[in-house]
């Protein structure tokens, strides 16, 4: 039998967690499965800390291991506490654009520099272009880059009232309906506001937004930790979150810090896993030719030792800067230069 993950799902389903007699898949405990090259991985989840988690991974390790001799599970199923958190609910005065959104997906960097709009901008693109409905919140209150990254950084959303309450209407381009501050305030003037004033405003950008059906919503988080972060987390019922990082050493401390901040047993938010961005350097002349500038595989490294998925590693290339830079992001191309995003879309969809 090959280890496909459906195949190792249907294994799993003759464990029974010994309290609730419900195999463990069908109660919903096991996430993630992958099989890359000789190990297994997957995501074992608990609404709260279980004393039985440790028998149940050592069940788990003996049974695949019978089924694969030659694959490696043992280090690579990771336990996860994940409470089931009702979304807040909005005050009684206040639209909730959020009511036919199925996912909600955060993008977040440990540090700034590393790529994290690109990489949102053109996920966004990317999974638009396989049929799905998508949207972007630009949550970087302080250093929005959307409307440029999208050519529309002279347009203005429109506001709408509708039974007696006002929306924002988004902007609609590429496929996507996009949010950003950077909408309202003209290129180059910096928005000098305390945390409660961002605060209210990323509210306004999220849920006061007339997203209609969305299969996904994605919220490109500003660089680090902090008021931000902690309101989207609180306010918005996400589904997961996406850390990008460059494979470079002080980059890679800063995203463990990330990730911690997710798992935090106070938060328990589902890490889908790591993009690395910047892998490596391609010249257009010689495009089958690496230069790691930043290090070699350093996210990759760092996910395994996390026991997250690498979702896609996005080589340091010309073309997707100037397309960024032009506002037509590269993954509306279908070209060598967009594949990376696109093998990110099916991660992120799978």
């Amino acid at each position: 039998m090959e280890p496909t993950p459906a195949a190792i799902e249907q294994l799993l389903k003759n464990i029974l967690h010994p309290a609730t007699g419900k195999d463990i898949v069908t109660a919903g405990m096991v996430e993630n499965i992958q099989v890359e090259g000789k190990k297994i991985r997957l995501r074992l989840v608990f609404p709260q800390p279980d004393p039985l988690a440790p028998p149940l991974k050592k069940e788990i390790e003996t049974l695949l291991s019978g089924a694969f001799p030659d694959r490696e599970i043992k280090g690579n199923i990771m336990e996860l506490i994940r409470d089931k958190k009702p979304a807040p609910k909005p005050a009684a005065n206040e639209y909730n654009g959020l009511t036919e959104v199925r996912h909600i997906i955060a993008i977040a960097s440990g540090k700034g520099g590393v790529g994290k709009s690109t990489v949102a901008v053109n996920l966004a693109v990317a999974l638009a272009t396989q049929g799905c409905r998508v949207g972007l919140a630009d949550a970087d209150i302080y250093g929005p880059s959307i409307p440029k990254m999208i050519a529309a950084e002279n347009e203005q959303p429109l506001m709408q009232q509708r039974d007696g309450k006002e929306q924002l209407l988004p902007i609609e381009r590429y496929g996507v309906k996009w949010t950003s501050v950077g909408f309202f305030v003209p290129p180059g003037q910096p928005l000098i506001w305390r945390g409660p004033m961002a605060t209210s405003a990323l509210r306004q950008l999220t849920r006061q937004v007339a997203w209609g059906a969305l299969d996904v919503l994605l919220i490109d988080l500003p660089p680090g930790t902090g008021d931000i972060h902690l309101s989207i987390i609180h306010e918005l019922p996400l589904t997961g979150a996406i850390v990008v990082s460059t494979p470079q050493a002080v980059a890679l401390a800063d995203v463990e810090k990330g990730v911690n901040m997710f798992l935090n047993k106070g938060l328990r938010i589902n890490v889908l896993g790591i993009v690395e961005n910047m892998a490596w350097f391609t010249p257009a002349e010689l495009p089958q030719n690496r230069y790691y500038l930043f290090g070699k595989d350093g996210a990759k490294i760092l996910a395994e030792k996390l026991h997250l998925p690498l979702l896609a590693q996005i080589p340091l290339v010309q073309s997707i800067r100037e397309s960024g830079d032009g506002g037509a992001p590269i993954a509306l191309r279908n070209t060598p230069d967009s594949a990376a995003f696109y093998q990110l879309a099916d991660a992120v969809l799978k």
